[in-house]
C-alpha cells in the first residue's frame, strides 16, 4: 500500500472532521504540550512524517517549524493548517537538513512504516543538535492487553506497518545512536474492546480512562506497557558526554 489519499482517509485521519471530539485531535494536543514542555519554545522543530499538518500546526506559534512527508498530497493539505511551516517532500530514512539544524524532533509513528528503520534513527540524531529533544512513538509489541487481542490487535491491522519490534530494539537503537532517555511512557489502552460480551462503550470508559486522563491534562504517567504505544522522549547526548 502507498501512503496516497486513500490512505490518509481510511486510517487514523478519517476523523479529523470531528474535531476535538476526535482522538486524533486530542493526540495532537499531547503530542504537542510534550514538545512545549521539553523542548524549549523558540527552538528550530522539525516534525518528520507531518501527514496532513495538524501537529506542526499547533506549534507554529512556539517554534520555528519545519516538516516533512513522503506524500505530496498530504503536503498540499498541510499547507492550509500550517501556512508558517517549511513543508518539504522527503524521507525519515534520507531527512532533506543539514547536521544539528533542529533543538527538536518529532516522529510520530513514523518509524514502524520503514523498511530501514535504523537509518531513520541515525537521521534523527544527525539533524538534532547536541542536547536537543527527540519525541518519538510507536506501536507497542509489550502492551499488557496484545495478547487479548490477538491478530486484531491494532498494531497488525495497518498493512504498512512493516517493522513493529519489541521496546527493547527500539530503545537499544536509539541508545546507539546516541540518545539518553529522558521519560519513557505508554498512551493507554485505547483499542477497546478487549474482551468478549462486554458492551464495547464501557469498555472504552473503564480501559481508557487512564489514557484518556494522561491526554487531557499533559501529565506523562503511564508506565511503558500500559498502552498501545511507547512514547520515548530523549535527548541527543552532548559533545564528549557519552
Amino acid at each position: 500500500m502507498s501512503f496516497d489519499e486513500n490512505y490518509f482517509s481510511s486510517h487514523t485521519y478519517e476523523n479529523v472532521s470531528f474535531g476535538r471530539f476526535s482522538q486524533y485531535w486530542w493526540s495532537n494536543r499531547f503530542y504537542a504540550i510534550l514538545a512545549r514542555r521539553y523542548g524549549g519554545r523558540g527552538e528550530r522543530l522539525l516534525e518528520v512524517g507531518c501527514g496532513l499538518g495538524h501537529l506542526v500546526g499547533q506549534l507554529e506559534g512556539d517554534f520555528e517549524t519545519a516538516a516533512i512527508d513522503i506524500n505530496a498530497w498530504a503536503l498540499g493539505r498541510a499547507r492550509e493548517v500550517a501556512p508558517r511551516t517549511l513543508l518539504c517532500v522527503g524521507s525519515a530514512e534520507e531527512i532533506p537538513f543539514a547536521d544539528a539544524a533542529f533543538g527538536v524532533v518529532l516522529i510520530k509513528h513514523i518509524v514502524e512504516h520503514l523498511p530501514h528503520p535504523e537509518r531513520a534513527i541515525a537521521e534523527l540524531a544527525r539533524v538534532l543538535k547536541p542536547g536537543g529533544v527527540l519525541i518519538l512513538s510507536t506501536p507497542n509489541l509489550d502492551s499488557l492487553l496484545k495478547p487479548l487481542k490477538g491478530e486484531k490487535w491494532i498494531g497488525y491491522q495497518d498493512p504498512t506497518h512493516i517493522s513493529l519490534k519489541p521496546p527493547r530494539e527500539w530503545l537499544a537503537m536509539m541508545e546507539g545512536a546516541g540518545f539518553e532517555f529522558l521519560r519513557l511512557f505508554s498512551d493507554g489502552f485505547w483499542d477497546a474492546p478487549y474482551i468478549p460480551l462486554v458492551p464495547k462503550t464501557l469498555q472504552k470508559l473503564f480501559f481508557g480512562s487512564l489514557g484518556g486522563l494522561q491526554a487531557i491534562t499533559g501529565l506523562v504517567f503511564l508506565p511503558m506497557r500500559w498502552g498501545e504505544s511507547i512514547i520515548v522522549i530523549a535527548r541527543k547526548h552532548l559533545t564528549g558526554d557519552r
